[in-house]
């Protein structure tokens, strides 16, 4: 756990220190950066290696609906709604910060740029993406001996993508995460999985959005689900409003990655927006 936790905080002090070395790599070189791979700070649930601007702050209200299956019983996902407000602040035009909160978890990260794309050189964007979670869910009632240890979930993701066209953009992301309760005894606390994304332009302001993650090592008996997600971006300019439906409840990256429940086969999916305003 310890060394979990000191990569999770030298990844941006790494970062930092290429900074002037990539700076210069791209003045040399005569390179131009590959911008607007993905409008959003997220393809749906993914995170994208999109980071706020240097001084930017973005305000986002994320909204998940109860199961569309329910149907009028749950007024069609109306009911049982999950929300997580969340703040996102550029320190630097590589570096940004996060803080948010849901009925489910409190919520906090960074998100740093390692390598960019460059036209006639090098062909993807690398990013890094470190979170800690704190599990709101977890009842002392029904676990005496909780601690507040055993609320933590610590996320690490590397964000790899690429924009082939003007239209399409793809996106790779091993990830590992380390949850310090499970609720499956057979459930490994570390656990691996592999993300995948992607967006397609339909039109000036319309672009197809589709995030996926397999979940690498889940106990055979577990309950939960690899999350699939499909949606549509709408961007207004001053704002981009993200329309989905995901089998995932959860928005943090510990919910979606570890504890999703929806089965697309079964009808049991959850609409959901993301609106991100900038300031």
């Amino acid at each position: 756990m310890k060394k979990l936790i000191l990569l999770l905080l030298l990844f941006p002090i790494i970062s930092f220190s290429q900074e002037d070395l990539l700076k210069g790599i791209d003045t040399i070189s005569g390179k131009e950066k590959v911008s607007a791979a993905f409008k959003g700070l997220k393809i749906v649930n993914l995170e994208s290696t999109k980071l706020a601007a240097k001084g930017d702050l973005y305000f986002i209200v994320a909204h998940r609906f109860g199961a569309v299956k329910d149907g009028f019983e749950g007024f069609f996902g109306l009911d049982n709604a999950n929300t997580q407000l969340k703040f996102v602040y550029g320190l630097t035009d590589w570096l940004t910060i996060s803080g948010a909160r849901s009925e489910l978890a409190y919520d906090f990260s960074t998100k740093y740029t390692l390598l960019n794309q460059t036209t006639d050189g090098f062909p993807v964007t690398i990013a890094g993406f470190s979170s800690l979670a704190i599990n709101n869910t977890l009842k002392e009632s029904l676990y005496p001996k909780l601690t507040f240890d055993n609320r933590l979930t610590y996320v690490q993701q590397i964000l790899i993508s690429r924009k082939y066209s003007e239209k399409l953009s793809l996106e790779l992301a091993p990830t590992i995460f380390h949850e310090n309760f499970v609720d499956n005894v057979q459930q490994d606390n570390t656990q691996y999985a592999i993300g995948i994304g992607g967006r397609y332009k339909l039109s000036k302001r319309w672009s197809l959005n589709v995030d996926y993650a397999a979940h690498l090592n889940r106990a055979s008996n577990s309950i939960y689900k690899n999350p699939l997600s499909i949606g549509f971006d709408l961007d207004t300019g001053g704002h981009v409003f993200q329309m989905h439906f995901t089998s995932s409840q959860g928005i943090h990256e510990a919910g979606y990655l570890g504890q999703t429940t929806g089965d697309w086969t079964k009808g049991d999916v959850f609409f959901g927006f993301n609106l991100l305003r900038v300031f």
